[in-house]
């Protein structure tokens, strides 16, 4: 058993509003930069929808993220040792600028210097890049709020397999049927876009598992963009190096929350640290789909069990470190409740950022124009929800209901609880069916309530020490180090290829 520690995130989505205040505060601190303008290491977007870049998710497009092949071993979707030189050039499977978008600003000085005239002089949109004028087509979070519905609503990846009464139930623009979907660098255990590297650039810290860049090293082959199946490596075109989210370990190593973390105005963000095997890593990565999550979670391991805690240590993993592990909110989420699940698991980067699936309203139906709400089975209203379980499965389960459904289950199961407890006007006996058939007790109920809407600062980011003079001890040659760790991906940072 190879134990290490990694820090972790959990977002929860039904609490995130969509105000984008943590893309804002990211934005302000790290990619203010001239290169940068275009990079959001963290951006909000509206589900359903394309995203950002456009369609990052369709990767019959983009190739991004690990694959299966016929011997059962793991190979990078996007590159490899036959490909990476024919493609230093032109690599057809890289978003271009105009998936994401072309940054623009306005021409002021035709405002602040314009003669004299019958008419409002405008401020018209000129390119950052060539400073030529623009027609703007697309921007940052063109598709907010279900924006353009028919073109990027319709067109999300995950749509696929839903049947089409279910297409119009979710992109409906009159129901409003969607919910937003914050993203930075997953930190993923098993980084596709390490692996690609072969400068060997791209590394995971050993002491926190962060995922990082050595500006030193890189040589803009740009393999770690198109092997990014989130697409969260970016390329910077003014210094000729790529770029990514290092979950503001600056502000990690003195005890502060990321930026967007801090900045979070619905407190949907939680952080901690989780144990985990990485013995097993390429085992679980090669798992079938449906297997994926639970296979994920097979990994992490109880930081309360003695032989964890004796490995631990005899690995390195420092005693402040295991007590963070043992008070990690992620650890609640992911572990005790299982209500929190990797996005796009089938990718198998194993990917330690995880979302709490959003509740949603339940569809009415109307017979003699009566229209009849779905009161009588809760768990039918789950099933019957605005937003089908499919998409969700497809974006959280690997496509699994299953653990989709014992997630909100058990979220429906807390509101009702609370409901009972504070309001009184819910049938006690119901409510404890609810509670033992969505596999979860009365305190457990409590416990989620007061961690999701009760919980305060310390309660939500349990910031593991970084150790850094101990870490820096450990490594005297950090390339060499992080070498003969592996840090947790197939083949290492110079093996991947």
């Amino acid at each position: 058993m190879n134990v290490r520690s990694q820090v972790s995130m959990v977002f929860h989505l039904d609490k995130c509003i969509g105000c984008h205040t943590c893309s804002i505060a990211c934005k302000n601190v790290w990619t203010d930069r001239k290169g940068t303008e275009y990079m959001w290491w963290n951006n909000v977007e509206t589900k359903p929808g394309t995203g950002y870049p456009t369609k990052w998710e369709d990767q019959e497009k983009y190739k991004g993220g690990w694959r299966t092949n016929g011997n059962g071993q793991l190979e990078i979707r996007s590159t490899g040792r036959a490909r990476v030189v024919p493609n230093i050039f032109h690599n057809p499977h890289m978003p271009s600028l105009d998936d994401y978008y072309e940054p623009w600003t306005y021409d002021y000085q035709n405002l602040f210097n314009a003669p004299e005239g019958s008419d409002q002089p405008t401020a018209m949109p000129i390119s950052r890049i060539t400073g030529e004028e623009l027609d703007i087509q697309s921007g940052p979070n063109w598709d907010d709020d279900l924006g353009g519905s028919p073109i990027y609503a319709a067109n999300d990846p995950n749509l696929a397999g839903l049947t089409e009464q279910q297409r119009q139930q979710l992109g409906s623009v009159e129901r409003l049927v969607f919910f937003y979907l914050p993203r930075i660098c997953n930190h993923c255990l098993n980084p596709c876009c390490v692996a690609s590297c072969p400068s060997g650039a791209l590394y995971k810290r050993g002491e926190d598992g962060i995922v990082l860049i050595d500006q030193q090293r890189c040589r803009a082959w740009r393999s770690c963009v198109a092997a990014c199946p989130y697409k969260k490596t970016y390329f910077n075109w003014f210094t000729g190096k790529s770029e990514k989210c290092i979950l503001c370990f600056p502000r990690l190593e003195t005890g502060q929350a990321p930026a967007c973390f801090h900045s979070c105005v619905g407190r949907i963000r939680y952080l901690g640290v989780l144990l985990y095997d990485a013995d097993r890593l390429e085992e679980v990565a090669r798992l079938p789909d449906d297997r994926l999550v639970e296979g994920q979670r097979s990994l992490i391991l109880d930081p309360f069990d003695p032989a964890v805690i004796a490995a631990a240590e005899k690995n390195g993993v420092p005693e402040s470190v295991i007590d963070a592990a043992q008070r990690s909110p992620v650890y609640q989420f992911v572990m005790k409740w299982k209500i929190a699940l990797p996005p796009h698991i089938e990718y198998r980067t194993l990917p330690m950022l995880f979302y709490v699936p959003p509740m949603s309203p339940v569809l009415a139906n109307r017979e003699n124009d009566t229209i009849h709400h779905a009161t009588d089975n809760l768990f039918h209203e789950i099933d019957n929800a605005r937003v089908p379980m499919k998409f969700l499965a497809n974006l959280l389960g690997g496509g699994h209901e299953g653990v989709v459904r014992y997630a909100l289950a058990k979220q429906m199961a807390v509101r009702w609880h609370r409901r009972a407890e504070t309001v009184g006007d819910v049938d006690r006996e119901a409510v404890e069916r609810l509670l033992r058939a969505a596999d979860c007790t009365a305190d457990e109920a409590d416990a989620i309530f007061k961690l999701t809407a009760l919980c305060t600062f310390e309660d939500r980011f349990v910031i593991p020490p970084m150790c850094r003079e101990q870490a820096i001890e450990m490594m005297k040659d950090p390339h060499e180090h992080r070498q003969e760790a592996g840090f947790g991906f197939v083949g290492g940072p110079r093996r991947g290829l």
